[in-house]
Formats: C-alpha cells, structure tokens, sequence
C-alpha cells in the first residue's frame, strides 16, 4: 500500500479517528446499538463538526479511513500540526478541510440529483488514492499490465444461479474440517492469550487476552502503552472502550455492530449458519495467497453484507470480508485467518490479521484454554460509559 509509512505515523499517534467533517443524513434502524439506547453522534462528542453530523461516532470513524484511504493522506495532513498532541486542536479550521466539506456536499448533489439518490459518486471515484484526481489519461496505464483483481469486491456475475444450498454444502465442509458438528457443540466457552501488534503500537507486539462464551459473547484486550484497548461484544451491544481514544467509551452502531457479532460467531462455528442470513454462493473462482477458495456472502442482522472465504482444499476459513455503511461510502474490513490448531478437538486459527481503511494489525495466540470459566462480568460495560458523559470537542 503506497500510503501505508504515512499511516503508520499517524496511528502511532493515536489520531485517524478526527477528521471533523461529513454530510447530514436520516439514521436508519441499522444505525442503532443492540438496545434502544440512542448512540452518541458526532456533534455531541467533538466540536466544530458543520457537515458530518447526526451520524455515531464509530460511524464517524469509519468516515475518517474512508477519506484516508481515497486521498492517501493521513490525519495531520487534514489538520493542524498540533493536532498530534492535542484532540481539541482537531476542531481547528484548515483549508483541506474546507474544501473537503465542498467536496462532500458536491457528491451529495451529484447522487442526489443524477442517481436519484443513490450513492455512486464518492471520493474514491475520482481520488482513487491521489490527493489530486488525474484529468489526463496515462498511457502506462492503459497499455500496461492490469493491477491484481480484488478478491473481496468478487461478485456473483449476471445470469449465474445463485444457490442457498450449495451455501449450506460450504458451511458444512468448514464445520466438518474443524471437528465437526459433535466436537463444536462440546465448546462452550475459552480464554486465550497472546500478542498483538499494529499500527497503534508502532507494529512492536504487545500482550493481548481474549475471553468468549458460547453463543456469542467475545471480548478482546490488547495491552497497549498509554492503557487497554478492549473490544466487547456481550451478545447484544458491542463497544470499544480504550484510555487512547477521544472518547473513552464508544459503542458500536450499524455494520460495526454486525461485525462484532459476526466475529463472535467465527468462534463458535457451530452457529455459523444461523449467523447470518440470505446465505449465497455462485461466486467466480478467486484465489487468496495463491490457494483456490471458494466464497459464500450472507447478511448480519443489521444489513451488513458479509463474504467468507474457505480453502477449496481444506475446507478451512481463510478470510472473512465485510463491507461497513457509511455516510459517505462502502467501508471494506477483512480478517485473514491462518495456523489452526486443534484445541480440545476443535482446531482454531492462531493468526488472524485484520485490514481496513483505517489501520492494520496481527493477533497471535499462545495459549488458549478451552471451556474456561468466564464470568459475566468480562462482558460487563464499563463505568465510564454513564461517568463521563459526552466530551466537550
């Protein structure tokens, strides 16, 4: 990834997350938490936000990587350069960021007015990674080799029969590859630690604890150097609760939500086919790493479109790809799984490296204790979550 060094100093810093910009929207019922509860919006956390607002903060977040993965910039790009100490600093008014709400508002009037409201101009459509949009065709382009097709953006092609059940006979192989439908119903629960590194700890590892509980509760704890980054999901609500955040508690709305439980579920594969919905297979033959897999997409609860790709050879979970709702496009997140072992009868991937738009990180296990007792009070929301309050930004 061309940007990826720039990055990597912006998250070391602990500053993606605040671009403070976006476009007004209604919320859809997917916008929610796993309650009633309304989420904090964006203008109730930070201050000077003038076009992204009435969205939830982890939306907002999202938003911040979308910009950054169209434009190949990182956050003090956009802001200040105080801003990498100082989260109030953020609300300060740039010219990049005045032309970005432009920018946001053109789109919104293109789609609005040309596409009948339906969102097929971003700012990847033009920007496609460069701060400037090229107006000039390149020659080396046209003539030279084409880049690697994508395979999270494989779709089923027009015409071809899409089928639940050969859905179904994928999902089946995967069960039957990591024990079995017998062996799975037999893990209930299980602790694990390990190290994780990315770019909030500058790629140095540090320690990280997983505790799960069968059907779908998950929490995961990494062991950062200014405080804990803990994300929760306790079978309805989910949350990232981190000292190094702008918020210290922030709960998860929409496909981030879908994502929390669907990584839940990845756990606990026996209730992976009750884990989503409209299960479709039909896709053309890819590859990841060089290996065939054959791909099966479902819904989350909330409408999150969800891709799993299974080793053709094994039968074995490779990647899992989703792609996030925003305010201003399509976020993709994808979790590559690899070194299952066989826990208790169940082999479990050790290593999984989750990729998106707004950073990149490893999880290696090196320990797990099947059918532990967790308490619920792993799953319990933090204190902070009614202490604090909305922040003054």
């Amino acid at each position: 990834m061309k940007f990826q060094s720039r990055r990597a100093i912006c998250f070391a810093m602990g500053t993606m997350i605040l671009c403070l910009l976006g476009t007004a929207r209604a919320r859809s019922q997917s916008a929610k938490t796993g309650t009633d509860q309304k989420p904090q919006m964006s203008e109730e956390a930070f201050k000077n936000i003038q076009v992204l607002r009435g969205i939830p903060v982890d939306e907002f977040m999202g938003v911040m990587g979308f910009f950054s993965a169209s434009l190949s910039m990182n956050c003090t790009d956009c802001h200040v350069a105080e801003s990498a100490g100082n989260w109030d600093r953020y609300a300060d008014d740039t010219p990049l960021k005045n032309t970005a709400r432009r920018m946001v508002l053109m789109e919104n009037l293109i789609n609005r007015a040309d596409f009948g409201n339906t969102r097929l101009v971003t700012c990847y459509t033009c920007h496609r990674g460069f701060q400037k949009p090229e107006v000039t065709p390149s020659l080396a382009e046209q003539y030279g080799p084409p880049p690697p097709a994508d395979p999270d953006q494989v779709e089923i092609l027009p015409g071809t029969p899409e089928s639940a059940s050969a859905a179904e006979q994928i999902l089946d192989k995967f069960i039957q590859a990591v024990g079995g439908a017998q062996q799975l119903a037999k893990l209930s629960s299980f602790t694990a630690k390990g190290t994780y590194a990315g770019f909030d700890t500058d790629f140095h590892k540090v320690p990280t604890e997983i505790s799960a509980k069968s059907p779908n509760q998950l929490t995961m704890t990494n062991h950062l150097p200014g405080g804990d980054d803990t994300t929760t999901y306790d079978g309805r609500e989910g949350w990232i609760a981190a000292a190094d955040k702008p918020q210290p508690l922030i709960m998860l709305t929409g496909g981030d939500l879908d994502g929390a439980r669907m990584d839940s579920d990845i756990f606990f594969p026996a209730r992976l086919k009750q884990a989503l919905t409209k299960w479709r297979a039909g896709f053309p033959p890819v590859t990841i790493d060089n290996r065939a897999v054959q791909v099966v997409e479902g819904t989350a609860a909330g409408g999150t479109r969800v891709k799993l790709f299974f080793d053709k050879e094994s039968g074995l979970l490779v990647r899992q790809a989703r792609f996030i709702d925003t305010a201003v496009g399509l976020v993709p997140l994808h979790i590559d799984y690899s070194d299952y072992r066989a826990v208790s009868g169940v082999k479990m991937p050790f290593h999984w490296t989750l990729t998106w738009v707004d950073g990149q990180s490893t999880t290696e296990l090196t320990d797990v204790q099947p059918n532990a007792a967790v308490g619920a009070a792993k799953f319990a929301k933090p204190a902070t979550a009614t202490s604090r309050g909305p922040a003054t930004r």
